[in-house]
């Protein structure tokens, strides 16, 4: 094999179509554009133009509400944390926080803090603190020989006290 006789594998290299450039090239005339008119052109197309009748997008009534003030909680199971601790992630008789769960890899990020649900069985005994718990986790929480504590959600920065 020589420098020379090296080259692409066949079909790996396109050119591109050259628009306009005669009849015979299959894209010459319009440019595949069709006819005249507001799509023949550059630059401009209304998207949901229904020829001067109302748009659906517009006939159609506004729903819902985004609050900005939302406040988003980190949600975790008891079955997670069991999991955690069969894993030697989390140590039994410790104390569960925001802190140690992203440490141990069971949550990504705590976002404005952690809320624990009922999910699933909890037999290791924990000292959990979180931001906010269902009634059924602190239950099953309680009957593993553990404990609860629910913290005050934190406030934001820009908020006034």
């Amino acid at each position: 094999m020589k420098l020379s006789e090296i080259a692409d594998n066949p079909g790996s290299r396109k050119k591109r179509m050259r628009v306009g450039r005669g009849i015979g090239s299959g894209k010459g005339k319009q440019s595949g554009r069709g006819g005249k008119g507001q799509t023949a052109r550059s630059g401009v197309r209304i998207k949901g133009f229904e020829g001067g009748q109302m748009p659906m997008h517009r006939r159609l009534p506004k729903r819902g509400f985004n609050n900005i003030f939302r406040v988003e909680f980190a949600e975790i199971n008891l079955d997670r944390l069991q999991d955690a601790v069969d894993a030697k992630k989390l140590e039994a008789g410790s104390v569960v926080n925001a802190e140690a769960l992203v440490k141990a890899g069971v949550l990504r990020r705590s976002k404005a803090g952690v809320r624990l649900l009922g999910r699933g069985e909890l037999k290791a005994k924990l000292t959990i603190e979180v931001h906010g718990a269902t009634k059924s986790a602190i239950a099953a929480v309680e009957k593993a020989g553990g404990s609860v504590k629910i913290l005050a959600a934190p406030k934001d920065e820009g908020e006034a006290a």
